[in-house]
């Protein structure tokens, strides 16, 4: 599902949009197989947080991306950017579009925060420049950007397979989670190159996360969480299994890291008992949030001017 922001009143087109870009978690992944195009076959269920990223998406004459984020490049290696161009050449639209990135979502952490960006701009552009796309249609352009941008055009939780693409929507519940990173990036390549067969699973623990994220209970889905890449990112990054244990100590349910990491997040009891783990788990060289899942939408478009 997708939610559109309404127009500000007056005639004109809007020519502005500002959009809520959410970050996710990864309840459950596992690596099944590696398949013979050098990918993974991966079984995940992901979860949409409010964690968020704003973008700003104006009229341009020219593509361009602008933020003040350090370390975000705004060229093509810009997933938003990327995005954008894609959309353009798939739509056959001559207009640019200037996007501007307010990073709140860290970097390279295991939270989805390029592709989710990625979709926030295939759903504004879409509005943007009056194409009126399906959602079905815009997921056949997210789908060569990454894994994980289908996901965010829907948002909520669910059940993915294959690389990640194919998607199976999932009831979602009202969960308050803790998310500590540790304040530097990790390759999704170099995670998956350390993967040996010895780590690969079946596919059973997604689908038991799957299953206890329908008991709306904290306690389930903390006791079904599960991520094959931890043990390797571990190995190399000791501060990942440092962050883990924090958070257990400090009173979650249960804790593990999400995606490639490394970023690591705790299950609470309640949303109250959240921001009680934050206090006791925040310290100077780590980054910490108290979040919300998500039932709704992962990208929100918050409103549109018109100019």
């Amino acid at each position: 599902m997708i939610a559109f922001g309404a127009l500000s009143k007056g005639s004109g087109k809007a020519r502005r949009f500002v959009l809520s870009a959410a970050a996710k978690v990864n309840l459950a992944l596992e690596v099944l197989r590696r398949r013979p195009d050098g990918y993974h076959e991966i079984a995940t269920v992901m979860q949409a947080v409010d964690l968020s990223d704003r973008l700003v998406l104006e009229d341009a004459d020219a593509l361009e991306v602008l933020t003040s984020a350090p370390g975000v490049p705004t060229d093509e290696r810009n997933l938003a950017y990327r995005a954008a161009a894609a959309l353009r050449d798939a739509s056959g639209v001559s207009r640019g579009a200037r996007i501007t990135l307010d990073k709140r979502i860290p970097v390279a952490a295991g939270l989805g925060g390029g592709s989710t960006d990625a979709a926030a701009t295939l759903i504004g552009l879409n509005r943007l420049w009056g194409l009126r796309w399906s959602a079905a249609r815009l997921e056949e352009v997210a789908v060569g950007l990454g894994m994980d941008v289908p996901f965010f055009l829907r948002g909520g939780a669910a059940l993915a397979t294959g690389r990640g693409e194919h998607l199976a929507p999932l009831g979602s519940t009202s969960l308050g989670l803790v998310l500590v990173n540790p304040k530097f990036a990790v390759s999704t390549a170099e995670m998956y190159g350390r993967v040996t067969p010895a780590l690969y699973t079946d596919g059973a623990r997604a689908r038991d996360a799957a299953k206890a994220l329908r008991t709306h209970g904290p306690g389930r889905v903390a006791a079904s969480l599960y991520n094959g890449l931890e043990p390797v990112a571990r190995a190399a990054y000791p501060q990942i299994g440092q962050m883990h244990a924090a958070l257990v100590a400090a009173g979650a349910l249960g804790a593990v890291m999400s995606g490639s990491g490394p970023t690591v997040f705790g299950v609470a009891r309640s949303w109250e008992q959240a921001r009680q783990i934050q206090a006791r788990v925040v310290r100077g060289s780590w980054e910490c949030w108290a979040v919300r899942t998500l039932r709704g939408p992962a990208i929100r478009i918050r409103g549109g001017e018109a100019r």
